[in-house]
């Protein structure tokens, strides 16, 4: 079960304060039915963790596994091939030796090949050439911005718990205003009900009182008979 830290006046106010025994004794039934429940380590405020076993695709658990089967002194293994970062690295054009030894259609697919991963070099450092210019130019500015959206949200979000905390507060000096109020006419209800309830007893007492007194005469007369 876990533990809550915020914490509402709800008893009533009017009530007296209870005795050290009657505080131990409440306490002990508390304790005895948190027994029955196993505790929680999850705060009651917080969504349930997500399982291991919830985003483990077919896919993930095969990498994974193979992850955990790689040998050590075979780092190349342990990586994850599936992007041939190769395109990406600088290129060296075949040597007129290695074209020279090649048939001429050979030679030309190595060629095609070569240029095919020289355009795709370019088009990817471009691409970064100019994200990095964008952000060089913006990226200061549109951090600034994003700060000020979120510090704004902030603030708005502290004022709406400053206004619940101030409404709290408000309704619970209503509400011990409206306890204060009705206490006397709570105790003057108290004490008729245990005024009657004291004549209920001196009542079933009296009667049996009585009961008994029959009894006894009823056992006389029959044992002068």
């Amino acid at each position: 079960m876990p533990s809550i830290t915020t914490i509402h006046e709800s008893l009533p106010y009017i009530d007296p304060e209870p005795t050290p025994s009657e505080r131990a004794a409440a306490e002990a039934l508390i304790a005895a039915e948190r027994d029955l429940v196993p505790d929680d380590p999850n705060h009651a405020l917080l969504p349930a963790p997500t399982g291991p076993t919830r985003f483990l695709t077919p896919l993930l658990t095969a990498e994974f596994s193979r992850l955990s089967s790689a040998a050590p002194e075979d780092p190349s293994k342990s990586k994850l091939n599936a992007l041939d970062l190769s395109r990406y690295e600088a290129l060296d054009p075949p040597s007129a030796e290695t074209l020279a030894s090649l048939p001429p259609r050979e030679a030309s697919s190595v060629l095609q090949q070569s240029l095919a991963r020289a355009y795709a070099s370019q088009a990817y450092v471009a691409s970064r050439r100019a994200h990095l210019a964008l952000l060089d130019s913006y990226g200061k500015n549109a951090w600034l911005v994003g700060n000020y959206h979120l510090e704004g949200e902030l603030k708005a979000l502290e004022a709406e718990l400053a206004e619940t905390k101030r409404a709290i507060d408000v309704l619970t000096l209503q509400r011990k205003d409206a306890q204060d109020q009705a206490g006397p006419e709570i105790k003057g209800l108290e004490q008729t009900w245990k005024g009657a309830i004291g004549r209920v007893l001196e009542t079933e007492a009296a009667a049996e009182r009585l009961r008994r007194e029959i009894l006894e005469v009823r056992r006389r007369r029959a044992a002068d008979e």
